[in-house]
Formats: structure tokens, C-alpha cells, sequence
């Protein structure tokens, strides 16, 4: 079991979400881990890779092996992203062998935050608490590509004054996807209204997730809508903020 943790923490957090990096910082420090940031660490690559940019998107991905290297643990609070290094270096270095070989090295090492707090360090109940009702939206990579259903759920229900409550549509697509919010603008509205009405439903004041781009899409949904309900990550809720 590793006792160093490197934390990589996505350009959305690094960006606009520095709050969740902290979160999840403090939340791993608390399990007794040492934690590690790189500081020369960028993007995974995604977004240069799901639009085509396969050059591009190998670039950052080089660096990112660079930098994480020498990581025993490397763990990050994005689905998607930690999906990018997992399941897709191995396919953007087909034609480097050396690279290949990076990156296949480092996948094993890259763990989504609810994942690794139930899968590595092996615990449920982090000591948090929180008073009142959420409901809890599956982000796509996470659920569909790294199969991370029940471990947000259950770090959640180990919250002393949560009441966990589910929506009707919990794991349908938010409408963000990346870049697709992007080009497909009115379909994604169509679907973050679907995904809002849904939240309403549950009578939960706040949702949580477990993926800033997703959050970044419901927040801005439900400011649009008017209603009282906060958007937070997982990592939040756990550290108590």
C-alpha cells in the first residue's frame, strides 16, 4: 500500500475549482498519506484528443508521463481525466514503444478519488459530516468507463447527517461532454434541463458529483433555474467545506 500520494489535479480545478483541490488534499492527509503536487503538471490531453488533435494531445500527454514518472499513487478528482491516462495513452502511443511502454507503467497508478479512498486506502467513513440531503449525478466517465458506481455512494452514506436521495436519471448525461457542449449547444441545454428537473425532483439542497466539468455544467443550470441548490464535489463534502 503506497504512504505517498501525488495529487493531479486537472486543469478545471487548477482553474476554476481550487477549493476541490484542496478538499481532496486534505481529505487524503487525513488518512495518514503524504501528499505530493507536482507543481510542473498540466493537462491530461483530453480535450485536444476527443476534438481529433491526436499531435497535439500526445504532446501534453508526454508531459504528463514526465512529470508523474516517479509517482507511487497518483490520484485525481476527475473521472474523465484519470480515464484519459488509463485507458488512452496506451492507444495515443501505438506507433512509440517507449512511450507505450510510459504509459502502460503509469496506468495501474491512476486512481479517481472515490476510488482510491475505497479501493486503496480502504475506507468509508473519512469522519465527515454533513447536515441535509443530497442526491448524487454519475458523471459518463466515471460510470461508464472507469465502472465507479457505488463508491461515491458509499463514502456519501458514511457521512454523519447526510441523507443520500437518489434522482430518477442519476446516470444520464449531464450535457457537458467537453467540447460537445461546445458544438452541440442546444442539444446539451436539452439535456442539462432533463438532468435539472431531475435534481428539483430529489428536494435535495445540493447535488454532488464527483467531476468539476460536470458540476461546472449543473451549477450554471441551476443558477439559470433559480434554485437554492448547491453543486459540490465529492471531495468537498467529505473535508467538510
Amino acid at each position: 500500500m503506497p504512504t505517498k500520494v501525488s495529487l493531479f489535479v486537472t486543469c478545471l480545478v487548477d482553474q476554476l475549482f481550487p477549493r476541490v483541490g484542496l478538499a481532496m488534499a486534505d481529505v487524503v492527509e487525513r488518512l495518514g498519506y503524504a501528499v505530493d503536487f507536482p507543481e510542473a503538471q498540466t493537462c491530461c490531453g483530453q480535450p485536444a484528443f476527443n476534438s481529433g488533435f491526436r499531435g497535439e494531445a500526445r504532446l501534453v500527454a508526454r508531459h504528463f508521463l514526465d512529470v508523474f514518472a516517479g509517482a507511487d499513487c497518483i490520484v485525481c478528482p476527475s473521472g474523465s481525466c484519470a480515464s484519459m491516462v488509463r485507458h488512452h495513452y496506451a492507444e495515443l502511443f501505438q506507433k512509440d514503444a517507449a512511450a507505450r511502454a510510459a504509459a502502460e507503467a503509469v496506468a495501474p497508478r491512476v486512481w479517481e478519488f472515490s476510488e482510491f479512498l475505497t479501493e486503496v486506502a480502504r475506507r468509508e467513513d473519512v469522519g465527515a459530516r454533513f447536515d441535509g440531503v443530497v442526491t448524487y449525478h454519475d458523471p459518463c466517465h466515471a460510470l461508464r468507463e472507469m465502472k465507479i458506481r457505488e463508491q461515491p455512494r458509499r463514502l456519501l452514506r458514511a457521512v454523519r447527517g447526510l441523507e443520500l436521495r437518489e434522482m430518477d436519471i442519476a446516470e444520464e448525461c449531464c450535457g457537458f461532454g467537453g467540447t460537445f457542449s461546445v458544438k452541440f449547444g442546444e442539444v446539451s441545454g436539452a439535456m442539462l434541463s432533463t438532468k435539472i428537473e431531475s435534481i428539483r425532483r430529489t428536494g435535495a439542497g445540493a447535488v454532488v458529483s464527483s467531476d468539476p466539468s460536470c458540476l461546472m455544467q449543473i451549477r450554471g443550470g441551476l443558477s439559470r433555474a433559480g434554485l437554492e441548490v448547491r453543486a459540490l464535489h465529492l471531495a468537498e463534502v467529505l473535508a467538510g467545506l
